[in-house]
């Protein structure tokens, strides 16, 4: 995840509208959650599927996770898929940036996968379909245009099951432009550093969680703002040592690779 230019802060207070910054000190409702500490899918559950497919949405679903990680990127022909990398090779048995792929092309890959079924890389609309009504959405906004992610996401009924990560300053302007209203995630710059910078830093953009808040008193912070923090523990040693040391921080998410046990340990131990 890339962090936020250090100078956005500045730019919006210049830019933005002042009854659009009033506006938006009340913070938009996140999605209703089954969790008090929220469970998300890093992208799916993918420990048995593999990663951003409708396997591994399927998986977070039944496993009862709150949120499935998504990310977004767009075919040359303007198709938004579902897709971490700016490159197929990985996860598949093509080669090439997506967005010189065309939908028809990326379509016929494979997706590689542990249970030798056969995966592909799905539509955009294909995951809200799966989606709406059974599991919220955290929107890692790679590579797509905003209006066109929009209007999906209204054409499916999902504008109350979402939340998107911004990447750039950039991200963040036409967001609030088509979707005001829509809850906004992002990473804090690596030049804030105390309570006052970040209460200084969420005064000016207009946020509803941030994913990188690794201090109680910077989470508490964050908090008296009204703005979340989920914190990303996805790593090779994940499991209760990891979960207890970010649940200790206040935090009020947790995006994870593991999350049938992580909402199986907070059923048992929470």
């Amino acid at each position: 995840m890339k962090l936020l230019n250090k100078n956005l802060w500045i730019v919006v207070s210049l830019t933005f509208p002042a009854f659009a910054q009033a506006q938006l000190h009340n913070h938009p409702d996140l999605p209703k959650s089954k969790h008090e500490t929220v469970v998300i899918a890093h992208r799916g559950n993918h420990v048995n599927v593999p990663e951003n497919t409708l396997a591994s949405t399927r998986e977070a679903i039944n496993c009862g996770a709150d949120y499935v990680e998504v990310d977004l990127r767009t075919t040359k022909d303007g198709h938004l898929i579902a897709l971490h990398d700016a490159k197929v090779d990985r996860t598949t048995n093509g080669a090439g940036k997506v967005a010189d792929m065309s939908w028809a092309e990326v379509a016929e890959l494979q997706v590689f996968n542990r249970n030798k079924r056969t995966h592909r890389i799905p539509e955009f609309k294909e995951v809200l379909a799966l989606c709406k009504g059974k599991i919220n959405i955290y929107l890692d906004f790679k590579d797509a245009d905003v209006e066109e992610t929009w209007k999906q996401i209204k054409a499916a009924g999902m504008e109350h099951q979402i939340v998107i990560y911004i990447n750039s300053e950039e991200q963040y302007h036409k967001w609030r432009e088509v979707a005001p209203r829509v809850p906004l995630m992002a990473s804090l710059p690596k030049e804030v550093t105390n309570e006052e910078q970040l209460r200084s830093f969420i005064s000016r953009i207009y946020v509803d969680v941030l994913d990188n808040v690794t201090t109680p008193e910077l989470v508490e912070a964050a908090r008296i703002k009204n703005v979340f923090v989920w914190l990303d523990v996805q790593n090779p040693a994940e499991g209760p040592a990891s979960w207890n040391e970010a649940l200790r921080k206040g935090v009020h998410g947790l995006q994870t690779d593991k999350p049938a046990d992580l909402v199986a340990y907070m059923r048992d131990h929470l």
